[in-house]
């Protein structure tokens, strides 16, 4: 096993040579958005390594009826970090279960919208989000933390057309202008808030990422925040704790 390697509690994923590594981002948004029984199909938009799905995977085994239900499927358009997440699902519990499209998710949408189907009751995204920033030298990164090839008008109508009616999206954000400008882009296709979690590095900072899932479907939001270090550097709180224990081996 490589230095490489990022080890979890139930799978481990191999990040050697991609653009963009196992972060904090992803981790929270795998184990932070709502997984309903009635969810048979998922999909990972932009899975970098795969570490989203695996989470997906591993969320969705049914341990009563000691069956594995839901199918997770990942999209992702760099080559070196489509072929990380393919070795990935492989070598996971769950790889009858992960399905892997090497293409651009509008490509994806494309396909299927010629089939005339939708097919998804929740579609999952930590999206790329830096729309005004200075692109990095790295093209590989560039690609995966910006929105040239993904803007957020596409991500959201992408998701309109392959969501079921009563389906799901869940994303990472970052606070403020992204979040809000997301937020408008998705009433524009009919979707509402109705989960939001503001995450706070400290006690004291600002929210720096949003955790929200949209739908269809008008209820009342679910509103809340997170703290991820309440008592300095490496203090983590007993919500962060609760919520990622699950797969981060020190938990």
């Amino acid at each position: 096993m490589s230095r490489n390697t990022f080890l979890f509690k139930q799978f481990s994923v191999e990040q050697e040579g991609v653009a963009m590594k196992v972060g904090t981002d992803a981790v929270l948004l795998g184990a932070w958005c709502r997984v309903l029984h009635s969810d048979k199909a998922i999909l990972d938009i932009g899975t970098g390594t795969g570490v989203i799905a695996l989470q997906l995977a591993q969320r969705t085994v049914n341990e009563m009826a000691g069956v594995q239900d839901a199918i997770v499927e990942a999209v992702e358009v760099d080559e070196p970090s489509a072929l990380r997440a393919e070795s990935n699902f492989a070598t996971s519990p769950w790889a009858n279960r992960l399905i892997l499209h090497k293409m651009p998710v509008q490509e994806l949408a494309a396909t299927m919208a010629k089939q005339g189907c939708a097919r998804f009751d929740h579609i999952v995204s930590n999206p790329p989000y830096f729309t005004d920033s200075l692109a990095s030298p790295n093209l590989a990164r560039n690609i995966s933390r910006h929105t040239d090839l993904l803007s957020y008008e596409e991500l959201m109508s992408v998701c309109d057309s392959m969501l079921y009616p009563t389906g799901r999206i869940s994303l990472v954000l970052p606070a403020g202008a992204e979040s809000k400008k997301m937020t408008e882009l998705a009433s524009t296709h009919g979707f509402v808030i109705s989960r939001l979690t503001e995450v706070h590095s400290t006690l004291k900072s600002g929210p720096k990422r949003i955790l929200v899932e949209f739908s269809r479907v008008g209820v009342v939001p679910e509103i809340s925040s997170l703290v991820i270090e309440d008592a300095g550097p490496g203090s983590f709180s007993a919500e962060y704790r609760a919520l990622t224990r699950d797969f981060y081996l020190h938990f």
